[in-house]
């Protein structure tokens, strides 16, 4: 076996592979980029070697730098992780020939099947159903609007070398057609270097599911079944669970056997992973083949047991397979969700800063019957730079069925806690509520579907309205108790915004707190309550059922949020309740004429100048952030009045671009 690995990534997968090393008794080599300097992954490794500064292509793009270091270290092989190089041929080869062994297919496998066009081809060729598409490739706008109307909208427009949801649009018109694939073009180019384009037919109401193959290099490859990913936010997974609720036996052995026969078809010989989109009537097409560990790879382990990563050095090794198909099964239910450095109550976009605060679930089985696993590359402190991906954490529950993988996610979501950026947890946790999500009737429209007016959070239902209420009534006492008041009150009304709870508070034997409910005749029992001032988080059981509120103190009262339900909450006295209620409600501040930055970035163009007269739906600004174009429109006709930014120029979420008079 290696005695020593490079690991040519950063993040979260990198502490990912360190993690197996270890057991396996590999010593590790993290390289780092000047922005990385102080990661966890960098703290972990044995050996750690700077290779350029931030951005990527000045770092962890470049193979020379990557080979230098291995020479440096005396490492023997080298894990590419995902992105960055994973699915680069010419680095693999680049490898093989300086007789540095990559832990991943060979190169000729990553040529047939990591562009896009040629693995439709051979796709089709080993029998695999596929999409209707072009798959040459398109030079001009013309021309892709000329093949999109012969294909029928809608079409997809992907990026040949794309991946990770980068470099894909789909087109419903001739003018989105044109639009979309310069911009795609221009992404791809950005991404990945190439900027080579392809259309395909876009299946409505599809579901994404993918099949996760494992192979040696003595010509033995098997599946390990699938994974549903149809959670998606532009083209981004943001949920995926393993296996798929849409599958039946006979199904899910019909795409495993054609996932087998494509990646023998190339002799593959590592961790890959063949995607489908699927009807909701169970029929499947070929969307691509990613030749490298994916980032939902935790949900597989969770439900076989099987260590990818470990089994990928094998390989690369030379080891044959331990197990053959017969030996596999499926066991129980596993959920991952990204956490990500994004706002979602701001259309999701990037959030970039340093994590003051960062309180994680705790990893492993849990007394009510569910096991959790939280995958992470920041610790508290750390910094979510707007070089990289923003995730924070793959967080993944694991159950017997898929109600306990559920439920257990969404406890986890509960425990964990982040301040200093913005992040998609009271997202995530409003779709583990939700009535469609937990029914297993989904598909890649999710989002768009059960939030078209964006995310702004989800009303409590009963049993949050009793949280919020005994939860604010708890530190109401504990908070008056601390500051000796000796009034001894025990009569109060919370207020959930405009919304009057009378409560009278007792304690029984055992100090639990009772909240009689005045007008509804019954009443709450608080009990193991665990805070303090100054947690940000309040743990407690309501009747009986364990919960975890995340609080903050303000002026007159606090904030608190369970899962997806947030409010001001304040704890008030009868005659200072009635007062409440006689404050005017405050107005928010007009921004209609301003386009304002979503988010941090870099401008990559505006295209309008002051006194320019625009309609709407007229481009009026391209913003870069995360590797993505973000293009802004014009919501009503209007005149330009000023242009505050140009191209090439940073900026701010919030900083005013363009304003109209």
């Amino acid at each position: 076996m290696f005695s020593k690995i490079l690991i040519a990534n950063r993040g979260e997968i990198a502490v990912r592979i360190i993690k197996t090393c270890r057991r396996l008794g590999i010593r590790t080599v993290q390289v780092y980029s000047e922005a990385d300097a102080g990661s966890l992954a960098v703290e972990m490794a044995d050996e750690a070697v700077l290779i350029g500064p931030a951005p990527a292509n000045q770092s962890y793009l470049l193979a020379d730098k990557i080979v230098d270091a291995v020479r440096q270290t005396g490492a023997e092989a080298v894990h590419p992780g995902f992105g960055f190089l994973s699915e680069n041929a010419g680095f693999a080869r680049r490898l093989r020939d300086e007789g540095i062994v990559f832990i991943g297919p060979h190169p000729e496998a990553i040529d047939a099947m990591g562009d896009k066009i040629s693995s439709k081809k051979l796709a089709a060729e080993a029998g695999v159903s596929t999409v209707p598409g072009h798959m040459g490739l398109i030079e001009t706008p013309d021309e892709a609007v000329r093949i999109a109307n012969e294909i029928g909208y809608p079409v997809m427009i992907k990026a040949s070398a794309g991946g990770g949801g980068k470099g894909i649009r789909v087109a419903h018109s001739d003018a989105d057609m044109a639009e979309g694939f310069a911009a795609v073009k221009a992404e791809a180019l950005g991404a990945f270097g190439d900027d080579r384009v392809f259309l395909e037919k876009f299946i409505v109401d599809p579901r994404h599911i993918e099949i996760q193959v494992l192979g040696d290099k003595h010509g033995h490859v098997v599946h390990l079944f699938e994974r549903e990913c149809s959670i998606q936010r532009r083209n981004q997974k943001v949920i995926e669970e393993a296996p798929s609720p849409l599958l039946d036996e006979a199904t899910r052995a019909a795409m495993g056997a054609q996932a087998v026969a494509l990646a023998k078809a190339v002799n593959y010989d590592s961790a890959g992973t063949v995607e489908f989109v699927a009807g909701q009537d169970k029929s499947f097409y070929f969307l691509e083949m990613n030749t490298r560990l994916q980032v939902e790879h935790p949900v597989t382990e969770l439900i076989t047991g099987v260590d990818l990563v470990e089994q990928m050095i094998r390989s690369a090794w030379g080891e044959k397979l331990a197990f053959e198909q017969k030996d596999l099964a499926i066991d129980g239910w596993a959920i991952e969700s990204r956490i990500y450095a994004e706002d979602p109550y701001r259309g999701f976009l990037p959030s970039i800063g340093r994590l003051v605060r960062y309180d994680q679930p705790e990893e492993g089985p849990h007394p009510d019957g569910y096991t959790v696993r939280n995958d992470s590359g920041v610790r508290e402190g750390d910094e979510i730079s707007m070089f990289y991906d923003p995730m924070i954490a793959k967080l993944c529950a694991w159950g017997p069925t898929r109600d306990a993988a559920i439920d257990g996610m969404a406890r986890a979501l509960e425990d964990t806690h982040l301040q200093g950026v913005g992040h998609n947890v009271p997202f995530l946790a409003a779709v583990m509520d939700q009535p469609r999500f937990r029914s297993g009737h989904i598909s890649t429209s999710y989002i768009k579907d059960e939030f078209p007016d964006g995310f702004h959070g989800l009303a409590p239902d009963r049993r949050q309205t009793d949280i919020l209420i005994a939860a604010a009534a708890a530190m109401n006492e504990i908070l008056t108790e601390l500051s000796g008041d000796p009034s001894g009150r025990t009569d109060w009304i919370v207020l959930i915004g405009q919304d009057a709870h009378g409560v009278t508070l007792s304690y029984d034997d055992d100090e639990a707190l009772t909240l009689d409910l005045a007008g509804e005749d019954r009443a709450l029992q608080l009990a193991d309550i665990d805070w303090r001032p100054g947690l940000a988080q309040f743990r407690a059981t309501l009747d009986g059922e364990p919960f975890t509120a995340e609080v903050a103190r303000v002026a007159d009262g606090f904030v608190i949020r369970h899962r997806a339900a947030r409010a001001r909450v304040r704890v008030l006295t009868p005659a200072v309740a009635a007062l409440y209620a006689r404050l005017p409600e405050k107005q928010a501040a007009d921004t209609s004429k301003l386009i304002q930055s979503p988010m941090p970035g870099l401008v990559v163009a505006i295209p309008v100048a002051a006194g320019q007269e625009v309609k709407t739906g007229e481009t009026v600004a391209i913003i870069e952030a995360m590797k993505m174009q973000n293009i802004l429109k014009a919501e009503r006709d209007g005149v330009v009045k000023a242009v505050s930014a140009k191209a090439g120029d940073p900026v701010a979420a919030d900083d005013v671009l363009v304003e109209f008079e």
